[in-house]
């Protein structure tokens, strides 16, 4: 996870994010939707929505096109009726992949999948050979200039149940019910935080220690989240901080 993490943060540096600003638009824009057609328009009603609400916001989509996601969502206005389907399997060198998509069409979207990984190294696995080595979990990254103490202080009130040191960042480990929770005790007591987010994370790691396995693992799952249909891939490796900067040239 660490590895991972540390991938996306030297992604966003490097200006790749910015490169992907419009399809991140759209796969935001589609989890909106669907948080509020599953369970109403009012974030205040809604975590789910209100998170993924949030979320757009930070990554700086205009708010009147996430109002407008809701009232699709809600059948005020007419929409596409996304699904969740959850793929799971490995990439190169034994790294396990749970791949979460929000598709209208799953065959298409199956199809798209499965030739990234067969294309690049991986497979597909059959449904639960995976899953169990992630554990969903709220997560809020903090820049590590943050006193230790005073985040301590806030963020076990708040619900927090871990925080790690990443050197230049700080991590906070939540239930995914006490995310917004300990959101708002972060913004009430002025404790700035670079994003809140839900994820999986991996029980065990897979140490990737030469930059070519490295190279292998991060290009296939770049492959996967350009996938329109793909929200989000969760990996179980771990890589040393000199061999990513390698592996990232």
């Amino acid at each position: 996870m660490s590895g991972h993490s540390k991938w996306a943060t030297i992604k966003h540096k490097k200006g790749a994010a910015d490169k992907r600003r419009g399809k991140l638009f759209a796969k935001l824009i589609k989890q909106v939707e669907v948080a509020a057609r599953q369970g109403g328009g009012d974030p205040d009603a809604n975590p789910t929505l209100r998170t993924m609400f949030q979320k757009a916001r930070d990554s700086s989509v205009p708010l009147d096109t996430i109002e407008r996601a809701v009232k699709r969502g809600t059948g005020e206005l007419e929409g596409v009726n996304y699904e969740h389907v959850t793929y799971e399997g490995y990439a190169p060198n034994g790294v396990a992949l749970y791949i979460e998509t929000l598709t209208d069409n799953r065959n298409r979207t199956g199809s798209e999948v499965r030739a990234v990984l067969s294309k690049n190294g991986g497979s597909l696995a059959e449904p639960g050979a995976v899953a169990w080595q992630f554990t969903r979990k709220g997560v809020v990254v903090l820049d590590g200039s943050i006193d230790e103490d005073e985040l301590m202080l806030v963020a076990l009130e708040a619900g927090a149940e871990d925080l790690v040191d990443d050197g230049d960042t700080w991590s906070l480990t939540c239930e995914p019910t006490d995310l917004n929770a300990l959101r708002d005790a972060l913004e009430a007591a002025g404790i700035a935080f670079e994003s809140a987010d839900l994820t999986f994370l991996p029980d065990q790691t897979v140490p990737l220690v030469e930059v070519g396995a490295a190279r292998q693992v991060l290009n296939l799952i770049d492959l996967l989240e350009d996938l329109d249909d793909v929200d989000a891939v969760y990996a179980n490796f771990d890589v040393p901080d000199d061999v990513l900067e390698a592996a990232a040239e």
